[in-house]
């Protein structure tokens, strides 16, 4: 039994515990993990984010009531809400639930009530998208329920403007729309301007590993929303739309004007779209030793440039990338906490992760999560 019909099982069992009848649907949508392109989404550029085998599930059944009664596993916790008042609270979990179908309901969809279950395997907070795939999972669910149907890309739209103007994050589009779009074997190359996407082989010689330094981040309240601000400073005094449109040549032509704080950050998304670029050329080359050293530069923009990383990132990456097995690693998502992400030989898995977790103990004291994940395909639905 793989990870998602591990999940499945959690998830339908406890509803037919709680409403004494098997459910009509289970919907999977994946976490992600991003190879490269690390807080480039928000300024239209580019990323490359991989579909994960760790993810959300919902095990759910329409009803014939206007509201959504769905339990949380994860926080043993029930949220009843009322698809015709839809009131902003501090609920956290519940918020997610609201702001999807709040969306739904703004976008002319009649929404119509279901009940389930709601359970996933991701790390919380850790930077792996659980909040885009339980909200990808529950535009599914509600989809089902009502219907209708959404492409992908408007399902990716809908999460973001939910998390952006109902949870109150500024999110980028990427983590959505790989949840939505994902596909197994693959990397999704996505413009974050035009949301035109395409699917990258990932080479079957490398396998990637999730580094969790078990530091956590609240996105809402860390210095992400400061970053954009910060990004959007920097396209305004460059005199382009965003720093998509920015060249290095650029930056250093204009370097009286901008603040050093603001010229690290510019520096930092201009050269991570070229090496998201570069990525894509070595993957389709099956070069694993120089996608190891574009992550390893990106580690050292972000760290420096985009100032997002945290001790512990620098300690597990530090620690990784001096690995044999290791073509390179990098924080991952947001950063301030969290995970990262390392490269290795596929061959030299067990070895890697064991002297890692020893080596990352003895530097910070903290035990680490250390775990392969592979590709996923996006959302999808079964019937059990």
């Amino acid at each position: 039994m793989d990870k998602t019909e591990t999940l499945h099982t959690l998830s339908a069992n406890k509803f037919e515990a709680l409403y004494g009848k098997t459910p009509t649907s289970l919907i999977f949508a994946p976490g992600r993990i991003n190879l490269i392109g690390e807080h480039t989404d928000y300024s239209d550029g580019f990323v490359l984010p991989v579909a994960i085998d760790r993810g959300i599930s919902i095990a759910m059944s329409p009803t014939t009531d206007d509201r959504i009664s769905l339990f949380s596993m994860d926080y043993s916790d029930y949220a009843k809400i009322d698809l015709k008042n839809f009131c902003k609270a501090d609920e956290h979990w519940k918020e997610f639930i609201k702001g999807i179908a709040w969306v739904l309901a703004q976008q002319g969809f009649s929404l119509s009530g279901w009940q389930g279950v709601i359970v996933g395997n991701i790390p919380i907070g850790a930077g792996l998208s659980s909040s885009a795939a339980v909200e990808i999972a529950l535009i599914r669910a509600c989809m089902q329920a009502g219907n209708f149907s959404i492409s992908a890309k408007e399902m990716a739209q809908m999460g973001r403007k939910a998390e952006q103007q109902w949870i109150g994050v500024n999110v980028g589009i990427m983590d959505q729309l790989v949840s939505a779009a994902g596909k197994k074997k693959y990397a999704v190359l996505l413009d974050c301007r035009s949301l035109d996407y395409e699917y990258i082989p990932i080479p079957e010689s490398i396998q990637l590993v999730v580094l969790d330094t078990k530091t956590r981040r609240e996105l809402a309240e860390s210095a992400y929303n400061i970053r954009q601000e910060e990004v959007q400073t920097a396209a305004r005094i460059l005199e382009v739309p965003s720093l998509r449109d920015a060249t290095m040549r650029m930056i250093a032509e204009n370097q009286q004007k901008l603040p050093k704080t603001i010229m690290r950050r510019a520096r930092h998304v201009t050269s991570e779209n070229q090496r998201v670029i570069d990525f894509c050329k070595a993957m389709e080359q099956q070069d694993g030793f120089t996608m190891g050293k574009l992550i390893n530069e990106s580690h050292c923009s972000l760290r420096d440039d985009y100032e997002v990383s945290s001790t512990e990132l620098n300690a597990i990456v530090e620690i990784a990338q001096d690995q044999p097995e290791c073509y390179g690693a990098r924080m991952t998502g947001a950063g301030f906490g969290g995970c990262a992400l390392a490269l290795i030989n596929a061959k030299d898995c067990q070895h890697f992760e064991q002297a890692v977790f020893e080596e990352y103990l003895s530097a910070t004291g903290l035990q680490s999560h250390i775990f392969p994940v592979s590709s996923s395909n996006g959302v999808q639905l079964t019937n059990p």
